[in-house]
């Protein structure tokens, strides 16, 4: 049967996801898995969260910086979807944050509410023999509420990802993964300096900045932390200089 435009759009996230450079960038990959998820997934946000070398759950990235927030949230309180999925190396159906989630994650609930997320979903981020971190899927109503379907897709967006870092090594080489995590998380501190001095010097938000960062490294083929790095230290290309 003929595919439709959507089951298209699926094929080409995994294949991008997948296929990668031998040197690519960890947290660029991640990135992309929310931006792959958002788009392809009725939910109002994304992010992902990964063990570091010490076992201990951090947050990664997200889709924008209002569920950025909530991803750090989580991390903060030791409570959340997030956190129970890259525990338990297993999918969280769809929980109201208005319900018994309310109750199961109480603080978290809190904040997500305030952020108008009504409900929360995550599935594990996924090799054959390890569970990395875990990817977590925010509603802001009900018609944003995935489906069994829907989880699926993200479940397989998750996987696609996973096996593009272990696509140099044996994917059950949990050592080479944490590493991979970890530059990922060093990554994200690099292009938080590098939002925060774009926003401040250009008068944008953060979103925006982090745009035009993505939007100029993969203009010039450079690696987007390569590049946060030198904003990060005042080194500001004259094309990012301008409002």
């Amino acid at each position: 049967m003929p595919a439709t435009e959507r089951e298209a759009r699926i094929a080409e996230a995994v294949r991008d996801l997948v296929h990668r450079t031998a040197d690519f960038d960890p947290l660029e990959l991640l990135h992309d898995l929310t931006g792959h998820t958002t788009s392809l997934l009725p939910v109002a946000g994304a992010g992902v969260t990964v063990l570091d070398d010490l076992g201990r759950v951090e947050y990664a990235t997200a889709s924008d910086e209002r569920y950025r927030r909530l991803e750090e949230v989580q991390v903060e309180l030791d409570e959340g979807p997030c956190l129970e999925a890259t525990r338990d190396g297993a999918a969280m159906p769809p929980a109201s944050l208005t319900g018994p989630a309310a109750m199961r994650w109480p603080r978290f609930a809190r904040h997500a509410r305030r952020a108008g997320v009504i409900a929360v979903a995550a599935v594990p981020l996924r090799t054959p023999g390890f569970t990395a971190g875990a990817l977590n899927l925010m509603c802001g109503q009900a018609s944003e509420i995935p489906t069994a379907n829907d989880l699926r897709i993200a479940q397989a967006l998750a996987d696609a990802t996973a096996a593009c870092f272990g696509h140099q090594h044996d994917l059950h080489d949990q050592a080479v993964l944490i590493q991979q995590l970890s530059t990922a998380l060093e990554s994200r501190l690099v292009i938080e300096q590098a939002k925060g001095v774009l926003s401040e010097r250009l008068r944008v938000s953060l979103d925006d900045a982090f745009e035009r960062l993505r939007a100029h490294a993969r203009a010039r083929q450079r690696k987007l932390t390569d590049l946060a790095a030198d904003v990060a230290k005042g080194s500001v290309p004259t094309e990012l200089s301008q409002p």
